[in-house]
């Protein structure tokens, strides 16, 4: 068994609008998944009429990108406790987490929740202190209460020492320090690098396929989405 260093899979989890589905929308405009003139629809990963209505994350929504060299999986989970199950299937398919944690709020029920799910996991977990552009925020404050919230949970030392940045994901930036000056969200990107491991892979066994979801493009027809767990695939293979 061995990883793959050049693949990246993690999910971002939160308390319902603490900022996940416009993190990501930053990434994928600064990573260039989408053209400069191309206009994209505010909150891309919020497909479904029920959650642009609602302004919530329900359905889990999967998004690929590339930076440095690397392609990185990212998996948006619901925010709202209603939809907890989502998370935890998720969960089982990556090998990090972004906990997002907004910097006036602090950690919420939910917080608390999808991170002990994730602890559970034995997932490495960044820590984001969210929209630090807010008037009032409390960065430090906020990152101090996570770390409380870690030990309330019964993390042990290696989760203790867990890395975190602080971002803004309505402005689109991230940095190592509150001193830094805001320029964009590649210091999160190299975090992850640094931080979070690629994918196990067992390539000499039958193939073996986790499926979270079916998704429907009107061009490739129907979609199956999931995590390979042993074995490889090739693009135009057929499995039975």
């Amino acid at each position: 068994m061995s990883r793959r260093e050049d693949i990246r899979n993690i999910a971002i989890i939160a308390h319902v609008d603490h900022g996940k589905t416009t993190l990501i929308d930053a990434i994928l405009q600064q990573t260039g998944t989408f053209r400069v003139n191309q206009k994209v629809e505010a909150q891309i990963m919020d497909s479904n009429d029920l959650e642009k209505e609602r302004g919530i994350t329900i359905f889990s929504k999967n998004a690929s990108f590339f930076y440095s060299g690397m392609k990185f999986n990212v998996v948006d989970t619901p925010g709202h406790a209603d939809f907890g199950g989502e998370v935890e299937r998720v969960l089982s398919m990556v090998d990090g987490a972004l906990l997002l944690v907004d910097a006036f709020d602090g950690p919420m029920p939910q917080t608390k929740y999808v991170l002990r799910k994730a602890l559970e996991e034995k997932l490495q977990i960044l820590v984001v202190i969210n929209k630090i552009d807010r008037p009032r925020c409390r960065p430090a404050e906020v990152l101090d209460m996570v770390y409380d919230l870690f030990i309330e949970l019964g993390a042990h030392e290696e989760q203790l020492d867990f890395p975190y940045v602080f971002a803004s994901g309505k402005l689109g930036t991230a940095k190592n320090t509150l001193d830094e000056p805001d320029e964009n969200i590649f210091p999160l990107l190299d975090k992850i690098i640094q931080k979070i491991p690629g994918p196990k892979v067992v390539l000499e066994e039958p193939l073996q396929m986790l499926v979270s979801s079916i998704d429907y493009n009107e061009y490739l027809g129907r979609i199956a989405v999931g995590k390979i767990a042993k074995g490889r695939i090739k693009a135009g293979e057929q499995i039975a």
